[in-house]
């Protein structure tokens, strides 16, 4: 049965803990549900999908309707001698599915533990960590057509994955309702990814020259847990700003009057340049006003330390973008969505 809910707070349902109310909430259980109600068109619109809400900011009270996915279930639909198709449904948690893959020896989102939200939400934004994307091990997925209630299938090359995009966040938002996700992952002969630095140097402290997936898992878990809030003790979103990309030859530049700048050289004649080093490097790192901050460990993590509102946390990013940009000539891009 479909219930609607009114005048719903939302604070428990944005890792933010921004207190917003919804006109209406309905949670979804089961895709017949949510085709009945796509269907029937019984909402009031708008209409915003909700999942694990650790990458949404909400500015105001939400006027339309809520849709809360917590469809659940996973399963092996195919398997080979080396490698194993698992669907998971976008209800469930994303750390939770990793580990349920990591136990039974699937290899391939290792370095993806312990990232906040659902696994619906996962191809929406290409969620990437420590050199891996999910772009890595997706086959495709099912999402639903909200015009119509119909059913479709995506593959790799429709979801036109990029650095935290997809189709789903550029020519069909607010289209589709992502309903499963099947990856590829290995069963043996596992290929660890274990060339990022920080991975790298907490692998030779602990002694591990050949890690297992397990062990890269416990590696990632232990440095993002480092450096990285809980949101459940601080309110916050994880990482709100993308890594900007630029010129090669704007690189080059900014290295004669910031020596120390880091960069990774990308696609296209570009240079990633990391977002945290640039807003530390302006001054933010550990900044608080009296409801909200950046993160003392980490400059990309603002926090709501003290009941602050969507708009106080969205007043300090814009502070931020505009100081990076005054000083470095960057224009950083919220990583976050940000719901008005």
């Amino acid at each position: 049965m479909i219930e609607t809910q009114t005048n719903f707070s939302l604070r428990d349902y944005n890792t933010m803990q921004v207190e917003v109310q919804s006109g209406y909430f309905i949670e979804i259980n089961t895709i017949n549900d949510l085709k009945e109600l796509l269907v029937s068109k019984n909402y009031q619109s708008p209409l915003y999908i909700l999942g694990g809400g650790s990458n949404v900011l909400f500015l105001q009270d939400f006027k339309g309707t809520i849709l809360y996915i917590n469809i659940l279930g996973r399963e092996v639909v195919k398997e080979d001698e080396t490698h194993v198709w698992v669907k998971a449904n976008a209800g469930e948690n994303w750390h939770e599915f990793v580990m349920y893959t990591l136990q039974n020896d699937f290899g391939g989102l290792e370095n993806l533990s312990l990232i906040p939200g659902k696994v619906g939400a996962s191809p929406m934004q290409n969620i990437g960590a420590y050199g891996v994307e999910i772009k890595d091990n997706f086959v495709e997925l099912e999402a639903i057509e909200i015009a119509t209630g119909e059913i479709r299938t995506f593959s790799h090359a429709e979801c036109k994955f990029g650095y935290r995009e997809s189709v789903f966040k550029n020519d069909l938002k607010g289209q589709y309702i992502i309903t499963s996700v099947t990856f590829k992952l290995t069963k043996n002969y596992h290929e660890v990814k274990t060339s990022y630095g920080a991975i790298q140097a907490q692998l030779e402290e602990m002694g591990i020259k050949k890690p297992s997936i397990q062990e890269v898992s416990q590696v990632v878990i232990a440095i993002r847990e480092s450096k990285l809030p809980n949101p459940k003790e601080i309110p916050n979103t994880g990482s709100f700003f993308k890594n900007p990309t630029i010129m090669n030859e704007e690189y080059i530049l900014l290295q004669r009057d910031f020596a120390d700048i880091p960069g990774y050289p990308v696609e296209d004649g570009r240079t990633k340049v990391p977002a945290g080093w640039l807003i530390e490097k302006a001054g933010w790192k550990g900044f608080r006003n009296d409801k909200v901050g950046v993160h003392e460990r980490q400059a990309l993590v603002l926090i709501n330390h003290n009941h602050g509102s969507g708009q106080d946390v969205y007043d300090l990013s814009e502070k931020i973008l505009k100081d990076v940009l005054e000083k470095f000539g960057i224009e950083l891009e919220r990583e976050v969505n940000i719901i008005v």
